[in-house]
């Protein structure tokens, strides 16, 4: 029987529920079997996107008997969105979001979790790994490969005009355009539908990867088949709450990332067990970028499905069947001691 995904405005398999973490408020997505749960998960989310992101793979988790936690990141829906300046743009960085889910952890007194990421939540999840290996038991990151602290900085330039020409989308995003033309209700709700794949009449496109947010052909785009109907209401409700700018600073700290990532320069090699799925067509993290990866991560496991990026939610069930097999074969779930 298909998961039924957890449904935005009312569901009781979950409570919605804030903490407050170094100074800020955070919601997230709170999640556990009836008769009690073996280990905790956290589900961290990327751009643009939300807790809820993990709607299908949250009760096969639940089902699995693990405990939930999935938050909102910093800047997005119900939790806090910091204005830049006068605050530091490392707050929209992966060592606070590291340290935020550490402090997280703590609130729900959680010793260990195991760490699940996509998208931006996927460099999350590899970074706190590295920040928190006491914390942080197991790890899996769906469509973002690992990418190794670097003593050198490579700029979004350098990446575009180098190996990664498909990441120009980040120079746009990062330039402060984009919330020019996306700044109220209805563009809010058009930018959504067409980031989630939704096209005009004539085949027209919200978004390229060499170029970005294709603003002109907002006005035309019809319904997305992963993104509709109430939850996508509960999207564009929570996008409404801060507007796009906070989001988009998780685009401009490339910098700040890199200077923070030098006190990890010793601790490339991941040596927590690891998982990673690969949607096979992802236009922007391309199966290629993930060939290293063996031989930083001694304990990988890979896995794939035929999905674009947005594979949580275009093909959950295979999404879920390699987690599931995954977790099964590293001795974890119902009938396994509490972490």
């Amino acid at each position: 029987m298909p998961t039924q995904p957890i449904d935005p405005v009312s569901d009781p398999r979950i409570a919605h529920k804030t903490a407050r973490l170094d100074g800020y408020t955070y919601h997230y997505l709170h999640a556990e079997p009836r008769t009690g749960y073996s280990h905790t998960v956290f589900l961290i989310h990327g751009w643009p996107d939300l807790s809820l992101g993990w709607r299908y793979q949250i009760p096969m988790l639940v089902d699995m008997g693990f405990r939930v936690v999935a938050p909102d990141m910093m800047g997005y829906g119900g939790t806090d969105a910091p204005k830049v300046p006068p605050n530091s743009i490392s707050l929209y960085g992966l060592k606070r979001a590291s340290d935020d889910i550490a402090a997280l952890a703590k609130e729900v007194g959680a010793s260990r979790i195991i760490l699940g990421g996509h998208d931006w939540g996927g460099f999350v999840v590899w970074r706190a790994a590295q920040w928190y290996p006491d914390l942080v038991s197991h790890v899996f990151s769906v469509c973002t490969p690992y990418t190794p602290p670097h003593d050198k900085f490579f700029s979004t330039e350098d990446l575009v005009n180098g190996p990664l020409p498909q990441f120009a989308y980040q120079l746009h995003l990062a330039s402060g355009e984009v919330e020019k033309n996306v700044k109220d209700e209805q563009s809010i709700r058009q930018f959504l539908k067409g980031i989630y794949g939704a096209r005009g009449p004539a085949g027209e496109v919200a978004f390229d990867p060499e170029k970005g947010v294709l603003v002109e052909n907002l006005g035309t785009i019809g319904e997305s088949k992963i993104l509709n109907g109430k939850v996508l209401d509960y999207y564009v409700k929570e996008y409404c709450k801060h507007g796009i700018h906070p989001t988009l600073n998780w685009y401009r700290q490339r910098r700040t990332n890199w200077e923070e990532d030098q006190a990890l320069l010793d601790k490339k090699v991941i040596k927590q067990p690891v998982l990673f799925i690969q949607a096979t067509y992802d236009s922007v993290l391309k199966p290629e970028m993930s060939k290293s990866m063996d031989s930083l991560i001694p304990n990988l496991t890979r896995g794939e499905v035929a999905a674009t990026h947005w594979a949580l939610t275009q093909k959950p069930e295979e999404v879920n069947q390699v987690i599931r097999q995954w977790l099964d074969s590293q001795g974890l779930g119902k009938s396994k001691s509490a972490l």
